[in-house]
């Protein structure tokens, strides 16, 4: 199995040429931050994932966490050092408020350092990525009390949080689950019930695990409407802020999961536990909501991160397997692998899928930074909507992009991906998941077509293609097949529309993908005449993009077809 490498010259051209991180730095509140050693700050995240997480990979794969009989759950070996020594360097309060202990930093660097964290062990970067979950609607709806008790310990990972929302009978439709909350004369309430499919719920590298749970108070109404948000920690914390008694809430099993075995996906149970409702009663779908854009996009980001770490596996495999012999060459030379057209074809597949992934999840990012923090109000409504509408994209595209890449890498290592030892196939298996958790792919492709297009009579969507048109003829023609099915997606709602939302998504994926490879090419062709020390990286970028713009977009506008055949097609 390879080593992984952090990739700092790929991140370090998305931000500059793609996202512009340059012009973020000119905003009031990123001014002052020191965003112009953000590459320093990148080559030190990318050591750590490289040098302390990127070992514990394999071996998390192979042992995964155990649950043992007193309900505690065991992570793998170095799982802790590796934990402690991410929170030692502050990694996990990158872009959190510094009014609660985060640095401050746009969430485009830390969507960057988050990429490099999850390429080296996507099992482990889930633990603080679902912190970063629980401090959004902490954040926004809890009280000062709540803020000042809970977001500086998450942020700073001392104590991790996690999401329960999901139970048997309500997966999808969260407005169906019955965990029920009584209210206590003190002021707390009182929570029973069972959530499945919690990960990191239960585990043994924090003093405290904090889990936002939803939940029914008496009377509440049926559906989402009824939902409630508390706040139920593993530990109860005393007015000091220092965790004391165990709460009533336990994990009773571990899944056995396809993929990332070492990320503990619990059934969690709630018999009686002390938790602290947020906000008002009622209010816990609209206050989940407020993390939903920034989760939907670090899933996103988990196809890129994987997608990453198998090509960088599938080339230094290819380049040191030697198959069969270069036509013209002696009989009995073998060649390494790589020497081979269709062998190159995939790697250089990947590759370009991987650039385009990495340039659309990044802009979605710096759009949600414009949307938060521009200080014109037309132009942070105008970003904001940006963000809104590639977030659907970039979770479904870039996790379907993932698992593709995924199974290409073990292509590319022959028979030799099909078996364990090598690790292709641990890449392709932790894929799998992403294309399906934090809303399926189809829910993306739903709310993709159902509420983002018609947000603000389609002006969202025409800004985009009109920023895409002009410049390259491959992407022109997608652009104009992506107007043309927005057009018949408005004039046949229903389930005509639905019935082509995941086609349409596609189309919008490898259309915002060769936005960004058109982006790139034109800058490497400008970059490379005066920077010809550079020339190997700028040469390689040509390459990639030019094969994305001429053998990967063109498949945007056949599909076409697929959007929109209507609900008919389906029988």
């Amino acid at each position: 199995m390879s080593t992984y490498s952090a990739p700092l010259d790929d991140i370090a051209f998305a931000l500059r040429h793609i996202a512009s991180l340059d012009e973020l730095a000119q905003l009031p509140a990123w001014a002052d931050i020191g965003l112009d050693h953000t590459e320093d700050l990148l080559a030190e995240a990318g050591r750590l994932a490289a040098e302390v997480i990127a070992p514990t990979n394999q071996i998390g794969d192979q042992t995964g966490s155990l649950l043992d009989d007193n309900g505690d759950v065991i992570t793998p070996e170095g799982f802790r050092q590796a934990y402690g020594q991410l929170i030692g360097g502050g990694w996990t309060g990158v872009s959190a408020d510094p009014e609660h202990g985060g640095a401050g930093f746009p969430l485009v660097v830390d969507v960057a350092i988050q990429e490099m964290v999850t390429s080296a062990n996507m099992a482990f970067s889930l633990c603080p990525m679902l912190s970063q979950s629980a401090v959004g609607p902490i954040g926004a709806h809890g009280s000062d009390e709540q803020k000042h008790r809970w977001l500086p310990r998450l942020i700073s990972g001392t104590w991790t949080g996690t999401m329960l929302l999901t139970e048997p009978q309500a997966g999808s439709d969260v407005g169906a689950l019955i965990c029920r909350a009584e209210p206590q004369a003190d002021g707390t309430y009182r929570l029973w019930g069972q959530k499945i499919f919690i990960t990191w719920g239960e585990h043994d590298m924090a003093e405290n695990i904090v889990h936002c749970v939803l939940a029914r108070t008496p009377g509440a109404p049926v559906g989402t409407r009824g939902i409630s948000l508390f706040i139920v920690p593993k530990f109860l914390v005393g007015d000091e802020g220092v965790a004391g008694e165990r709460n009533a809430i336990r994990c009773i099993g571990l899944e056995h999961k396809v993929g990332i075995h070492a990320s503990p996906t619990c059934v969690m149970e709630l018999d009686g536990a002390v938790g602290e409702l947020v906000g008002e009663e009622h209010q816990g779908m609209p206050q989940m909501f407020t993390m939903m854009n920034k989760a939907r996009l670090l899933v996103g980001l988990e196809g890129l991160a994987i997608a990453e770490r198998a090509y960088q596996q599938a080339a230094a495999f290819a380049a040191e397997r030697r198959q069969g012999r270069r036509l013209g060459t002696e009989p009995g030379n073998q060649a390494p692998i790589v020497q081979h057209p269709d062998v190159r074809r995939m790697l250089l597949d990947m590759r370009a899928r991987t650039e385009a992934m990495r340039g659309l999840l990044y802009l979605n990012a710096a759009a949600a930074d414009q949307g938060a923090r521009h200080p014109d109000p037309e132009q942070r409504q105008q970003s904001q909507q940006r963000a809104e509408l590639l977030t659907p994209v970039s979770k479904a595209w870039c996790t379907d992009q993932g698992v593709e890449v995924a199974s290409l890498g073990i292509q590319v290592h022959g028979g030799m991906g099909f078996i364990e030892e090598t690790g292709a196939a641990q890449h392709w298996r932790d894929s799998r998941i992403a294309p399906i958790y934090e809303g399926t792919n189809g829910i993306q492709a739903i709310d993709l077509v159902a509420r983002k297009l018609p947000m603000a009579d389609g002006a969202p969507l025409a800004a985009l293609l009109e920023e895409m048109t002009g410049l390259d003829k491959s992407l022109d023609q997608a652009v104009g097949a992506i107007a043309e099915a927005a057009r018949w997606l408005g004039e046949h709602p229903g389930d005509d529309a639905l019935a082509g939302a995941t086609p349409f998504l596609q189309m919008l994926g490898l259309t915002a993908g060769g936005w960004v490879m058109a982006r790139a090419w034109a800058t490497a062709e400008r970059i490379q005449a005066v920077e010809p020390d550079q020339a190997d990286f700028w040469r390689a970028k040509q390459i990639s993009s030019r094969f994305y713009l001429d053998q990967i977009l063109p498949t945007a506008p056949a599909l076409l077809p697929a959007v929109t055949s209507g609900a008919a097609a389906l029988g």
